[in-house]
């Protein structure tokens, strides 16, 4: 039996939960089709890209993901604490960069610094912007959304690219993120898109591997947001210059981490785990297709090869 999200995320307080997300129909809308034959592994970049971008913006930090052909898959750090420490022109700033001003397109820059002016005059508006930028519900409407307008405005169609909102459960303690995270890096091994972790791209274990931490005994970092891997932060730029004059002004690294578990412990659960998903790749190959494939083959026999 399913627990209602009201339940699990507890507003005002801090926790660590794992989101997913799945394409309508478990369709591969992000990946490579084999009902309608065409490609879509682009949108994964879009995803991957939107997801760092958010977790500059919003209290939430990401500590691990893995987009894939029909679903995403994040580990996410809430602190709603952290937003009251802002000032009202900054939590208006983030707003901002979250939903700029646009003109036939294009970022309007101008505009922007009148509406955080505005915002910043309106307590009542600056007290609701502080307390969505800590909430799980529009982290995750704000990644899903834009993704959805994208690949419909793409495909020159209407209606649902999502099946839903997301599905979320609750992570208690570090043992639980700590097989979370694994679970979630490791997905690519277990479908056998990928044979070993650095192939596994668009996962945070491709960007914890291209970017090495110098004492792995020191707690893990998250790849995004508060307390995330600063070199890689600094090295993405910022998106909201326009903002301050600051450059990447939203990112604040942390000396605290969630979990507590050093980078050495991670790294070999990584490597036994990779190994057993190596061998349930193999033995999936050779029982035969896949849950899904069968399920793409029956969409074919009912509806041909259309889309």
């Amino acid at each position: 039996m399913g627990y209602p999200r009201s339940s699990l995320v507890v507003p005002h307080t801090a926790g660590t939960y794992h989101c997913v997300t799945r394409c309508v129909r478990r369709a591969f809308l992000c990946g490579d089709d084999p009902v309608s034959g065409r490609c879509f592994d682009h949108r994964k970049a879009w995803l991957e890209s939107r997801l760092i971008e958010l977790a500059g913006i919003f209290s939430i930090s990401v500590l691990a993901y893995a987009v894939m052909s029909n679903h995403v898959h994040a580990v996410l750090h809430r602190n709603p604490a952290l937003c009251a420490g802002w000032s009202d022109e900054e939590v208006a700033t983030r707003w901002v960069q979250l939903f700029p001003v646009r003109v036939d397109g294009r970022i309007e820059a101008e505009a922007c610094r009148r509406k955080v002016s505005v915002l910043t005059g309106d307590p009542a508006r600056i007290a609701l912007l502080r307390q969505r930028l800590g909430d799980l519900s529009w982290f995750m409407r704000c990644l899903s959304e834009p993704l959805a307008r994208l690949a419909n405005a793409e495909d020159r169609c209407t209606g649902r690219f999502w099946e839903g909102r997301y599905r979320c459960q609750a992570l208690l303690d570090d043992e639980a993120v700590l097989a979370c995270m694994t679970y979630v890096d490791l997905n690519p091994v277990r479908a056998g898109i990928a044979q070993d972790l650095p192939e596994s791209a668009h996962t945070s274990v491709r960007m914890r591997l291209d970017t090495p931490v110098d004492d792995q005994e020191q707690p893990i970092a998250a790849v995004a947001g508060p307390g995330c891997l600063a070199s890689f932060r600094s090295a993405q730029g910022s998106t909201s210059s326009w903002s301050t004059g600051r450059g990447d002004c939203f990112i604040r690294t942390s000396t605290a981490a969630f979990p507590s578990t050093s980078g050495n412990r991670y790294r070999e659960a990584w490597t036994q785990r990779a190994t057993w998903r190596r061998c349930e790749a193999l033995n999936c190959a050779t029982a035969g297709p896949s849950a899904a494939h069968r399920r793409c083959s029956t969409r074919r026999a009912r509806w041909g090869n259309a889309g």
